[in-house]
């Protein structure tokens, strides 16, 4: 059924349903995916709405009710086809070809107002093909973690998914992580593309580079436009995927956040940060802080991310070396490093208040610091903030100033470690013009804000709503987080 057939599409009044959606992953054919039907839930209860969104996609926010949202996104009225689709990955090192959209399909894609193509994905929207023998359902608590997981990252510069609504589904379900019975819910995902590195491994698994360069036309057509017209553009698609992702690994690590699931599968094809499950945003700096309880060796670790992310990029190298140079690909692989050494300097210099500095000077800072954070374990998040709450033109005056009125205590085997800090960074602020001080502290307030999305955060916001039905410090929280308070 194509879109024009769909029921009731063009004469809704429910403006979801009359946006302009595309046939551009449909239009492959069956190959990469299964036509679905979305369960039947018994309650539908709109627990997030993300407005911001709205206006990307030419709809005001005043006009769009919170039944538009369910009737299209919690009853899936008036939407077909709903498409699972197919991927397989590497999960932990080990290939595994019993995978796919196991409890969530693509709902549609959508052109916006910015002229790029969205994807609304589900998540927790019933039984697939690929449900392996799941219930195909979301827990309400596992919904909640992915909304501020995405708002989070959004307002911190990186470039991720974001969640569109949020409907509880009146199912109990029964789970090993979580109290059980527990709440259900029905996600709607707002990203780049679903389609992963996964979705190539599948199809060299079942040997057809024909479709594997239908794909790769495709992914070039859609999300890098600007490669399309070129002779090598097979190749360039890759040196740029390689960029975008050791760019995103590098804002992960200056953030602090652990993804903690880094398959195959769950690696966007444009490089975009989706799928958040057990992460979590580390407390102190730990490159062995292990967010996922079942990662027993560590493999997904903090401090691993930038070369586990490396080395997915090089098992991708196998489905398309039937369509790009692999010597070629190697040798955009090699700039990796580059890529992510710069952004992650690049960022991490603003925490400090800096937009540059000399080379040797950005080593030298960066590394001091990363060794103050390790050995003194203070909080990440808390000592970059109090850097920006406590900064002043003082700092100048003599090192012992520096941070002297904020809440760091050092352990006492860190404490002549920050005392060298302390003093390069009296010195740094002193190779600026006084005049510059202004701007430090405005560079150190923009990177720095205050909430920070901590497990002990989220834990207490879930004990509201699981306790008292209580959804007021979840909206106050992502209130903080989008004005970044």
């Amino acid at each position: 059924m194509t879109l024009a057939e769909t029921p009731n599409y063009k004469n809704s009044s429910n403006p979801f349903l009359t946006l302009n959606y595309e046939s551009a992953l449909e239009s492959l054919g069956d190959d990469y995916y299964d036509e679905v039907a979305a369960e039947e839930f018994p309650q539908h209860v709109l627990r997030w709405r993300n407005d911001a969104l709205l206006p990307r996609l030419g709809l005001d926010p005043q006009v769009v009710k919170d039944e538009d949202f369910i009737t299209a996104f919690g009853k899936f009225q008036g939407r077909k086809p709903l498409l699972a689709l197919r991927y397989h990955g590497y999960q932990f090192g080990e290939y595994n070809r019993q995978l796919g959209d196991g409890r969530g399909f693509l709902y549609g894609q959508v052109r916006a107002t910015d002229g790029e193509l969205y994807d609304f994905g589900t998540k927790g929207s019933g039984r697939t093909p690929y449900s392996r023998g799941g219930d195909g359902m979301l827990t309400l608590k596992g919904g909640m973690r992915e909304v501020l997981a995405a708002e989070a990252l959004h307002h911190l510069g990186v470039r991720t998914s974001r969640c569109l609504t949020m409907i509880e589904t009146g199912l109990p379900l029964w789970r090993g992580d979580e109290p059980s019975p527990t709440r259900s819910a029905v996600m709607i995902r707002m990203s780049s593309s679903h389609i992963r590195f996964g979705t190539f491994e599948r199809l060299h698994y079942f040997q057809r580079p024909d479709l594997t360069k239908k794909l790769l036309d495709h992914v070039i057509e859609q999300y890098y436009q600007h490669l399309s017209a070129e002779q090598d553009k097979y190749v360039l698609f890759y040196a740029e995927l390689v960029k975008r992702v050791a760019e995103l690994v590098a804002q992960w690590m200056a953030a602090g956040f652990c993804h903690a699931v880094l398959n195959t599968d769950n690696m966007s094809i444009t490089g975009e940060s989706f799928d958040y499950g057990p992460y979590a945003f580390i407390p102190t700096y730990n490159p062995s802080f292990i967010a996922a309880y079942f990662d027993y060796y560590g493999r997904y670790c903090f401090g691993n991310q930038p070369s586990i992310c490396h080395l997915n990029l090089q098992m991708l190298q196998e489905p398309l070396k039937a369509i790009i140079d692999k010597g070629e690909m190697e040798a955009a692989l090699e700039r990796f490093d580059e890529y992510y050494e710069a952004e992650y300097s690049s960022l991490m210099l603003k925490k400090l208040g800096f937009e540059n500095l000399p080379y040797s000077e950005t080593v030298e800072l960066l590394n001091l610091t990363i060794e103050f954070l390790k050995d003194s374990q203070v909080g990440y998040h808390e000592f970059f903030y109090e850097m920006a709450r406590t900064f002043s033109s003082k700092w100048r005056d003599e090192p012992g100033f520096v941070m002297d009125n904020s809440d760091i205590v050092p352990v006492p085997g860190a404490s002549g470690i920050f005392d060298d800090w302390c003093i390069l960074y009296h010195q740094i602020l002193n190779d600026f013009d006084s005049d510059r001080t202004d701007v430090i502290a405005q560079t150190l307030a923009v990177h720095n804000p205050k909430t920070a999305l901590s497990r002990p955060v989220i834990e207490s916001i879930w004990e509201s709503i699981a306790q008292e039905d209580n959804w007021q410090p979840f909206y106050d929280l992502i209130k903080a987080i989008q004005s970044r308070r």
